[in-house]
């Protein structure tokens, strides 16, 4: 594996670098620095995205004629570390990341032709209709009723955990069309669903962090004799465990050790600034110290599992069950992380500010890096859950890499 950029590759890195730096304007760094979740409010987001549409780099992996970048793996790799060091802002993944891949895969042209270009430019918003009371990781137990009505679907139930619903202008969904499948996983249809269709109720789940308006995450959304056009299913009916499966190798993939060294980075400047307790700097506490390099360890060595899967990539590969084991590490480095950056910031990290995105003339107790500290790290708990529980990552892993 040759881990040496090119010449081009190096040029390339120039640019991108050169090109987001002038573009991540003060009052998004300053929002960054303060989120508890990971987002910024729906406006930065949509600025953002649509700052990316405007050079073309919105949704970089996309076939070029639908608005992709037409870059190769190593120009996208490239991408993905200079966002990640620079530290932008992470658009929605529901749209672009998420529905898109597999509007591309298995829908009508039509279905293309409605969706793509508002997805590009972040004209409509997605959120992901999986998650049930009850039907979580084991989602095949999915009981989201769609009764076949000829010209639409009646949808009668209740999805739990969606996030930024109350921004979604549309809804990717899984639902029972058949209520007796001979197996779980069959009988399960994929829709795509107007949130502004009479019958749907958006209730927040209000978080331990107190969210506000801009930081309000997690939904329940509640559907009762819902009309869905039979246009609107993508692919066959009874095919949707596939489509979500062939959703989830994108949810779960990605580029994580570039954002990891970035989290790393902040601890140590924070750690040069907070005492050890005993007159000197936490960074020359050995024992911090040695916790810091361990996880810098770690994600080098992801960063070379990425490094050869994005290797295989440029030869034509897909990354199929492994996108698992970037998804288990990756995440469970984001908690470790996050639990390092409480402990540094100490008791700064126990007041609570409601919204960590407010400007106000009040001071507040500690440095502004302290705010969000607590909260993300609560955040993170849900790093290991969502798109497949770790557990089950580990089964997939075990059967399709292993062979167990």
């Amino acid at each position: 594996m040759d881990l040496a950029f090119s010449k081009e590759d190096i040029a390339f890195q120039q640019h991108v670098r050169t090109t987001l730096d002038a573009a991540f304007d003060d009052e998004l760094r300053r929002k960054v620095g303060q989120s508890k979740n990971g987002y910024i409010d729906k406006d930065g987001i949509v600025k953002w995205h649509k700052v990316l549409a405007s050079h073309g780099w919105a949704a970089p992996s996309w076939p070029k004629e639908w608005g992709g970048a037409g870059w190769t793996p190593t120009q996208k790799y490239i991408y993905d570390l200079e966002c990640s060091a620079l530290g932008t802002p992470t658009i929605s993944p529901m749209g672009v990341k998420m529905v898109a891949p597999v509007i591309l895969e298995f829908g009508t042209e039509a279905q293309k032709k409605q969706h793509l270009p508002n997805i590009l430019n972040c004209d409509t918003w997605w959120c992901q209709g999986y998650s049930e009371p009850g039907s979580g990781s084991d989602l095949a137990s999915l009981q989201m009723k769609a009764e076949d009505k000829g010209d639409h679907y009646l949808c009668n139930g209740t999805k739990i955990w969606t996030t930024h619903a109350q921004w979604a202008d549309w809804m990717f969904c899984l639902v029972r069309t058949d209520p007796n499948p001979p197996k779980r996983q069959m009988g399960i249809s994929f829709i795509l669903l107007n949130m502004r269709t009479p019958g749907i109720t958006v209730k927040p789940i209000v978080t331990i962090d107190g969210p506000t308006e801009n930081q309000q995450e997690i939904n329940e959304v509640f559907f009762s004799d819902v009309k869905v056009p039979k246009e609107n299913l993508i692919g066959e009916a009874g095919m949707g465990w596939t489509y979500a499966k062939y959703l989830l190798v994108f949810e779960r993939g990605g580029t994580y050790a570039p954002g990891l060294k970035k989290a790393l980075r902040k601890v140590r400047s924070i750690a040069s600034v907070e005492a050890d307790g005993q007159g000197g700097r936490l960074l020359d506490d050995r024992s911090f110290v040695d916790k810091i390099n361990q996880l810098e360890i770690a994600a080098t060595a992801l960063e070379f599992t990425e490094l050869r899967i994005f290797a295989e990539l440029a030869g034509g590969g897909n990354p199929g069950a492994k996108s698992s084991i970037l998804k288990t590490r990756g995440s469970e480095m984001q908690q470790e992380i996050s639990e390092l950056v409480v402990e540094a910031v100490g008791h700064y990290a126990q007041p609570f500010v409601a919204d960590t995105f407010e400007i106000s003339n009040e001071p507040r107790p500690g440095p502004d890096y302290a705010a969000p500290a607590a909260p993300a790290y609560f955040n993170y708990r849900k790093a290991s859950i969502y798109a497949g529980s770790n557990e089950i990552q580990r089964n997939i892993m075990s059967k399709m890499v292993l062979g167990l």
